[in-house]
Formats: structure tokens, sequence, C-alpha cells
């Protein structure tokens, strides 16, 4: 079982934003923000055990860090491709390190790892981006086997195209490009997102685990 509506905390590369971010959330009885690089992962290891000890047992975590450096693919740089991958790839790799052992010890938790539709599809001049996410797969799905035994849940959300501040810059007739491929009709929200990783951080998604859950408004039909 896992209690969502507990203390939350909030990690981002800016320990100041996370912070003012926690704050309006609900302050620190109940969130508190950290900055962390997750891509180091002794950084990481430090951090969890710190929120552990401010925080309580973690029994949820939620792995949402992203960047993109894209490019077409012959002409990318090998510090783009790695930077892209240790962030997104292997700061999964280092939080669900650290956080799984305390599940595994108390047999109880939930692992959402929020990939994306690229990692399904691939996408051109994206594929570093699309490779760290197809990883990000392959990690919950194997996590899934390894850790089930011991209680703890691990599934993944995959996002299509959510609106943003990146996507309302898009040029008109590339939004009307994207939302031609959609059949809903329209771009996602951050709370379309939201309601698909807290059902499977809930009790009514206590059978499911080493899934791939799309949010992307019909876009991708993956069966």
């Amino acid at each position: 079982m896992t209690n969502i509506e507990n203390k939350v905390a909030l990690v981002g590369t800016d320990a100041g934003r996370s912070a003012a971010a926690a704050a309006e959330l609900g302050g620190e009885d109940r969130v508190r923000g950290y900055g962390c690089d997750v891509a180091d992962g002794e950084a990481v290891a430090e951090l969890v055990a710190r929120v552990e000890e401010e925080m309580g047992p973690l029994d949820a975590l939620v792995n949402n860090a992203g960047i993109t450096a894209d490019g077409i693919f012959i002409r990318m740089k090998a510090e783009d491709w790695n930077r892209v991958l240790d962030v997104n790839l292997g700061g999964s790799y280092h939080f669900c390190r650290a956080a799984a052992r305390g599940m595994m010890k108390r047999r109880a938790g939930r692992i959402v790892n929020i990939t994306s539709v690229v990692g399904q599809t691939g996408n051109a001049g994206q594929a570093n981006y699309a490779a760290s996410k197809a990883g990000q797969i392959g990690l919950t799905k194997s996590l899934a086997r390894e850790l089930g035994p011991r209680g703890v849940t691990v599934n993944a959300v995959a996002p299509g195209y959510i609106q943003t501040d990146m996507t309302e810059g898009l040029p008109e007739q590339a939004r009307e490009a994207m939302l031609a491929g959609i059949p809903l009709g329209r771009l996602g929200e951050a709370a379309d997102v939201a309601g698909a990783v807290l059902f499977l951080l809930g009790d009514s998604a206590a059978y499911v685990t080493g899934q791939v859950l799309g949010v992307n408004g019909g876009m991708a039909m993956i069966g």
C-alpha cells in the first residue's frame, strides 16, 4: 500500500526553484524541495538518504527528469548524446537503485518512470532522446520482474505532445500538422499525465506492474 497524500519531496537541479515550488504546494510540513544533479549517482544516493531521514520512508518514486539536445544523428556531438542519456536514463537508474533497497525491505513501494511516446516510435532528430526514453521502458520492465516478488510495482507513463512552454512556441503550421495525427484533436495537458501517474501510485493499480501507459490522445496505439 502507498499513501500518495502523505509527504512529497520535489527534486530539481535548482534547489531554490524546487523549494519555491514546494512552498506553493504546501510548505515544509508536507512538501519539501531539494536540489540534485540526477546524473551523479553518489549525489542521488545521498539525497535519497537525506529525504528518508527528514521525511520518512520513501514509498513512491516518480522519475520525471528529462532534457533534450536535438539534432540530426550524423551531426550529433558525443557530449549531446552522453548528457541526454546520463540525465534521462542514468537519472532513473540512480534513483531506482537508491530507493529500491528500502522498498524491498518494507515489501512495498511504487516506482513510475516518465518515458515518452518517442521512446516507442522514434523521432527524427531525437536519436539521443528517443534512445534514453526507450531505455527507460526496458529498465521499467526489468525492474518489475526483479522487484515484484518483494511487493514493489514498477511502471512507466509515456506522454505524447503535452501543452508546455515549448509547444506554445510552435509555428501554427507545425502545430496543425501535429494535431492532425492525434485522434482526440488536442494536445495533452499536465493534468492528463498527472492523472495517469496518480493511478499507478494508488491502490487501484496494486496488480499493475511492468506496464507502459500511453497518454498521447491516440497518436500512438501500441498493443
